[in-house]
Order: C-alpha cells, then structure tokens, then sequence
C-alpha cells in the first residue's frame, strides 16, 4: 500500500454516474476522486466517498438501509474489475481500467496530495496495533499530513461509546475520515453518526488500515488487473472469505446474466460536475470513452439470442 507510484493515464476521463440494476454508481478516476476530496476540504463541505464491488454489490440487494446508503453517498467509485466487467458488457462497450478507483490505487495518491496540501487525516478502525502501526508509518512516509486514529473495537449501539469516539474524532479537528472495518458495519456507522462529525470527507475503505499497516498484502498488479484480486484474497484467508466469493461471485454473475436476458442495461444517469466533464444526462456512455488512453478491458458484445 504505501507506494508513491501510480496510474497518470486517462486523467481527462469524464466522472458520471451509472445504473447498474438499479444501483447508482460513480464511474470516475483516482485522480477525480481526490480532487472531489480537495475541494470539499476548501470548500467546507461534507461529503460520503464509499465504493462497490461485488461483495457491496450483492450486499445491497439484502440488506435495504445498505442500498439506501449507497444511493445517497456523493460518491459510490468501482473498487471491482467485476463491476467494471459488468457494466461493460451490459452496455456491450469497452471500459477503461481507470474507472477501478482501488484503495490500492486511491491511497497513494489521496495521502500524498494531502502530504503536499498539508491536510489532516483520522484513521477509524481495525485493531489497536494495527491502527497504531499504521498511524506511525504515515508519519513517517508523509509528514506534512496531522494523522491520528483509534481502534474500531466498540460497539456502533452503544451511545456512550460513540459519544467518545465522536468526540474524540472531532477533538482532532481532521478533515478526511477514513474508515477500515469492513462493509456493511462501517457504512452502518456512518449512516447513524455522519451528522455529528465535524469532518469534510468521510471515506469507507474495508482493510484499508490493515494494509496501511502492512499486516494485509497488496494483491499484485497483474492479478488485480485480471480481476483475479479476489481469488489472491481467498488464498490469503480462504475461511474467512470462502463464502464471499465462492458463493457470493456466480450469485453476482447470475443476476447480471438474467439481467442481460431480460433486455436489462448499464445507462449513464448523471454527469459528475468535474473539470473533466460537462454537464447533461446520457443514455448511452460510448462516447464518453473516446478519449481513452490507457488499458482497457474487453467487454463481449453479446446479443440476446447468442446467451
């Protein structure tokens, strides 16, 4: 995780907003969603950056508050080379890799422009060590950034405990708020509690912190590039994640197969206000990916009768 080098490419990529059955997400690059980061920061504003792949995917279709939530984040980016594979061959089109706004490829990236802007960050998650562990390596790798963090080992209902979290949080004044405990709890956290933060950016990143810490391994590029990061991650913990993925990805394939049959489709449904985009509503994105420069994944073009 804590590497400085990542993907230039396809910075003029325009951010929007797809429907994917039903559920709104944000096509947008690494570098734009940093830039949504910064100027709500300048700005003063407050804004919820949360992400899908499958697992989330499959997520929102049982649990109804969790679909809520993500319809109503500012920002729901694909963390999933699946998601990407999804939309694309939904809409039979080619969809540029850098619409995979990983935590892998946004931390770097986020951490070293707050380094460089002097920003303030609160860590919020995984065990007391790890967090701790994590706290002192940012320190260290970017010390122009006021970092700090606490563990996530409390209870989300009990009031008095996150009375103490909360104001422990905005005693430290931060103005991005990265959560690492894992989906659905730290959506739930931030759907009750996200009023009573004082902060600018409230980031929900999974493992993050115990990759920042260095106990969880980055997946290697070529393996994530192939959509394959999930089969790494099921090596690494494959009791804890067996079903998650053994289950949960044909259930994730199945539905967007019955999807496909049914005439359903991937549609742009709004245009993120970036500098890289223009205003209006699409209903067909292809020629919003013609500026592409970098990789991108291939996408079958499949007709009805051909499934």
């Amino acid at each position: 995780m804590l590497v400085k080098q990542y993907d230039r490419q396809s910075e003029n990529l325009p951010s929007f907003d797809v429907d994917l059955l039903g559920r709104r997400i944000t096509c947008m690059t690494v570098s734009n969603i940093v830039a949504a980061i910064n100027s709500a920061c300048v700005e003063g504003r407050k804004i919820v950056v949360t992400n899908y792949n499958v697992h989330g995917f499959n997520l929102t279709m049982q649990i109804p508050w969790l679909y809520e939530f993500m319809q109503n984040a500012d920002i729901s980016h694909c963390d999933s080379v699946g998601i990407i594979r999804a939309i694309g061959y939904m809409e039979g089109r080619k969809i540029p890799l850098a619409y995979r706004a990983s935590y892998t490829r946004l931390m770097p990236q986020l951490l070293e422009h707050c380094d460089r802007h002097h920003l303030s960050v609160f860590l919020l998650g995984s065990k007391p060590r790890y967090v701790q562990t994590a706290v002192e390596r940012l320190r260290k790798m970017y010390p122009n950034i006021t970092i700090a963090g606490r563990d996530g080992y409390f209870s989300a209902e009990d009031p008095s405990a996150n009375a103490a979290v909360i104001a422990q949080i905005n005693a430290f004044k931060p103005q991005i708020l990265i959560l690492g405990m894992g989906m659905p709890i730290q959506e739930n956290w931030v759907r009750l509690y996200k009023d009573r933060l004082a902060v600018n950016a409230i980031l929900t990143g999974g493992a993050v912190i115990d990759r920042l810490a260095g106990v969880v391994s980055d997946c290697p590029k070529l393996l994530s590039d192939m959509g394959l990061e999930w089969l790494y991650r099921l090596y690494l913990e494959p009791r804890r994640l067996a079903v998650r993925y053994l289950l949960g990805n044909p259930a994730f394939i199945m539905q967007i197969a019955l999807a496909k049959l049914n005439s359903s489709y991937a549609k742009v449904i709004k245009m993120q206000n970036d500098s890289n985009s223009t205003s209006g509503e699409y209903v067909d994105f292809s020629h919003l990916l013609t500026t592409a420069n970098s990789s991108t994944i291939d996408t079958p073009v499949l007709h009805k009768q051909s499934i």
